[in-house]
């Protein structure tokens, strides 16, 4: 089993056209993603070859889903588009859209967003700026490379993509059932919280990997959650225990002020709540592959 990403996922790739799109839908193709088409307005009706696969366009996400019955897109969309891009994607009320984009104006993505709250939250949005998600072995949908790891049984959710593919690398002879890299914005769609709630649920997920960096509280919350609703082991790592206060780290929400959003009080939150803490990416994977060998 895995979550919100199966082997019967039917994908479209919204920016399918463009440079980046292209690449990628291609390599997802290679992945063994189902793909089932592209969305751009300006080029509908044209047809894309990608890895022997004869891919349409279609002008809208609505009407890619009433022809494909698509139920994932992909947005490989520039930022200045992409809240309109998004905004299609809930107003057709697709199940899932992952979006790769990067840069995205702070602003706009809380429009999206809120817009997706007023739909009833029908569409379940992950990232801005994030690699998206793969359950080896079944479907990959982003930028994840999907020859680092091997299905398995643990669940990893992750605010950076570079560390998603490090922990992923590191615990390939174990495997994941699901990696979910939800994007390091002030705002993001889907959270920590969220994926510990559907990995809790998943009867073929035993634990979970959660990573998280400097800024905001949102680890913070997640330790409240696991205390309260998860009852399979968690081990964390928090990036930026050396980062200067007040400096952007790598993702525009990645930012100490004061004494708020430190990698030190993450970790202590975290481990009040009895998850284990590695310092470093590789000690958090020997900390799991403690639980795994039990």
């Amino acid at each position: 089993m895995a979550v919100w990403l199966t082997e019967d996922s039917k994908v479209i790739v919204q920016g399918m056209t463009g440079s980046e799109g292209t690449k990628h839908t291609a390599r997802m193709l290679r992945a063994g993603t189902n793909v089932v088409g592209g969305v751009n307005a300006r080029k509908a009706g044209q047809t894309v070859v990608s890895e022997g696969r004869d891919l349409p366009v279609f002008g809208s996400v609505a009407e890619a889903m009433a022809q494909t019955g698509a139920d994932v897109s992909v947005a490989f969309v520039p930022p200045r588009f992409s809240k309109d891009a998004v905004i299609e994607a809930i107003d057709a009320e697709i199940p899932l859209c992952i979006v790769i984009t990067e840069g995205i104006p702070v602003h706009d993505s809380t429009v999206a967003w809120a817009h997706a709250v007023a739909k009833g939250n029908k569409t379940r949005i992950i990232g801005p700026n994030c690699p998206g998600v793969a359950s080896p072995g079944k479907s990959n949908a982003g930028i994840i490379p999907a020859d680092i790891t091997s299905p398995g049984r643990i669940g990893l959710v992750s605010k950076s993509g570079t560390l998603t593919y490090q922990m992923m690398y590191e615990l390939r002879d174990i495997g994941f059932s699901t990696c979910i890299g939800i994007g390091g914005d002030p705002v993001i769609g889907t959270t920590h919280i969220d994926a510990l709630e559907a990995f809790q649920a998943d009867p073929e997920t035993d634990a979970i990997v959660m990573i998280g960096e400097i800024g905001g509280d949102a680890e913070e919350r997640a330790a409240a959650y696991i205390e309260a609703n998860v009852t399979k082991p968690v081990v964390g790592y928090v990036a930026g225990f050396t980062a200067p206060e007040g400096k952007t780290m790598g993702h525009a929400g990645a930012i100490v002020s004061g004494s708020s959003g430190t990698a030190e009080a993450k970790k202590e939150a975290l481990e009040k709540v009895g998850v284990r803490v590695g310092k470093t990416p590789s000690e958090t994977a020997r900390l799991m592959r403690e639980i795994m060998s039990r």
